[in-house]
């Protein structure tokens, strides 16, 4: 399928390429509230972009809102946080998903607006595709425990995607930087959540037999700093590429390797982000 360019700065983290006439362009990000990315221009961003799944969180609006910003060109699954303003997340995609689910399979998170799985046939090869929002977290308060129950239960649920469908696809903001690549100031945040020892070591897990998943953008980038995909609104992290790399594709091991490029979106200044995340976008030949 044609591709259309999009203008502005992109961080490539896979060697310059053309992608094949029949990729799968599978595009992340967290949007900090989808009504609020609207109106900084995350439409102009999609126009240019020729995504055919596109994953969201921290949607943070009701159904009626998510549908009537993407329009009637997508199919639509929205799961919502319970606590209003919070969390949220979403597939929207070109083609019918074949079966769809809002659940991790912990009842805990079944109304925290963090889980979407929905499923499709691509070139005759079943394909799972995740949209996940795992919680930011704090040291020593209920905020970690969630978290940690989450990781918990996406080492439960990672082996089950990956043996029930010829591929799968987790992506979105999992809110941990697996290795000091992924953190500029690494040495600073190695007692915060998002850098933690204890979370890292469920990300060696993810990317070990065990689960059976592998990190797309660093098996493209190589041992390279970031590129990162999150710099804080204050202070000048943004201008000084401060970043944090904490959103992923995490795909099944033949998914992975049929990647050909991962791009991350970043903003070509500060006030034209319509995030502090910036779009993950990988081109997968099926």
């Amino acid at each position: 399928m044609n591709r259309k360019t999009l203008r502005g700065k992109v961080d490539r983290v896979s060697p310059a390429s053309n992608p094949p006439q029949k990729s799968l362009r599978i595009a992340s990000v967290n949007v900090n509230g989808i009504r609020a990315a609207y109106k900084r221009g995350m439409q102009e961003w999609l126009d240019g972009r020729d995504v055919d799944i596109l994953c969201l969180q921290e949607v943070r609006a009701p159904d009626a809102v998510v549908r009537s910003l993407l329009g009637d060109d997508w199919h639509i699954l929205h799961t919502e946080a319970e606590a209003k303003g919070r969390a949220g997340v979403a597939i929207a995609s070109r083609q019918e998903p074949t079966a769809t689910r809002t659940t991790i399979g912990d009842s805990y998170f079944d109304t925290a607006g963090r889980w979407v799985e929905a499923d499709f046939t691509v070139e005759g090869s079943t394909l799972t595709v995740v949209s996940a929002y795992v919680h930011s977290g704090d040291v020593g308060t209920p905020k970690q425990d969630d978290k940690y129950r989450f990781l918990d239960a996406m080492i439960t649920r990672l082996p089950q995607l990956r043996d029930g469908a010829d591929h799968a696809v987790v992506v979105g903001d999992l809110n941990v930087g697996h290795t000091q690549l992924d953190i500029r100031n690494w040495k600073g945040n190695v007692k915060n959540a998002g850098f933690l020892p204890e979370e890292r070591a469920y990300f060696d897990r993810f990317f070990s037999d065990e689960c059976g998943f592998l990190d797309v953008a660093r098996l493209l980038a190589g041992d390279v700093d970031g590129p990162y995909t999150w710099w804080s609104w204050r202070g000048k992290a943004f201008d000084n590429d401060t970043g944090w790399r904490i959103d992923y594709q995490m795909a099944t091991q033949a998914l992975a390797k049929s990647a050909v490029t991962a791009d991350v979106d970043r903003a070509p200044s500060w006030d034209t982000r319509f995030s502090d995340h910036a779009p993950l976008v990988v081109d997968y030949q099926i």
